[in-house]
């Protein structure tokens, strides 16, 4: 129990949220480049890789050789993008909207006011954080997304920065693969631990 909440998922071990930081800065990692860079063990990194896979957040490939040799199993970020994109995490984001939907009719609404896209992309990145251990309340007009009280509240303060910088990504992630206008920004800096807001952007207004 942390920060008044338990941490669910990708994000609720340390040594995996190292693992995500690997591969999140750059892709296709070799078991061996995790295991110096972590201090793990080969067949720890293994187990909490499978689990990152089974949960939609990496994805591996097979080494493409022009000499002799066994190809080795490369490990990268399941981005959302067509080149990094995870079966299992497809699938999750078309659940989420079908949820959304079904949700939408019995209550009577018509989504976010950005637009369908838009509102599909919420769908996911709720079901998302809220499978990560967070209650999500989302500003449509301030584009935010309130996560106080953080579940990481109590982490170690060393390990904070990587632990919101994975987080972004991996919510970025979750945007990218649904596909639409929104993209994360950035965590707001805050005075206390237990603080958590994420600011959104609209991608035209990147440029």
């Amino acid at each position: 129990m942390t920060g008044g909440g338990l941490v669910y998922g990708p994000i609720s071990s340390y040594s995996r949220v190292q693992i995500l930081h690997l591969v999140q800065n750059r892709a296709e990692r070799t078991i061996g480049e995790l295991c110096e860079a972590t201090g793990l063990h080969a067949n720890t990194v293994r187990e909490h890789l499978q689990r990152l896979i089974d949960g939609g957040y990496v994805i591996q490939t097979t080494e493409h050789r022009t000499t002799r040799g066994r190809p080795r199993t490369l490990y990268s970020a399941a981005t959302g993008t067509p080149e990094a994109s995870s079966p299992v995490a497809r699938d999750k984001v078309a659940e989420a909207a079908r949820r959304g939907d079904m949700m939408r009719r019995i209550l009577r609404e018509d989504g976010s006011e950005l637009g369908r896209e838009a509102t599909y992309q919420l769908d996911a990145l709720i079901e998302h954080l809220e499978e990560s251990g967070f209650e999500p309340v989302v500003d449509e007009e301030g584009l935010t997304v309130e996560l106080s009280p953080c579940p990481h509240a109590a982490a170690r303060p060393e390990h904070r920065p990587v632990l919101c910088q994975v987080h972004l990504g991996l919510m970025q992630a979750v945007l990218t693969q649904a596909g639409g206008p929104i993209a994360t920004e950035c965590v707001l800096a805050t005075t206390r631990p237990e603080e958590c807001t994420v600011q959104l952007r609209l991608v035209e207004d990147a440029a």
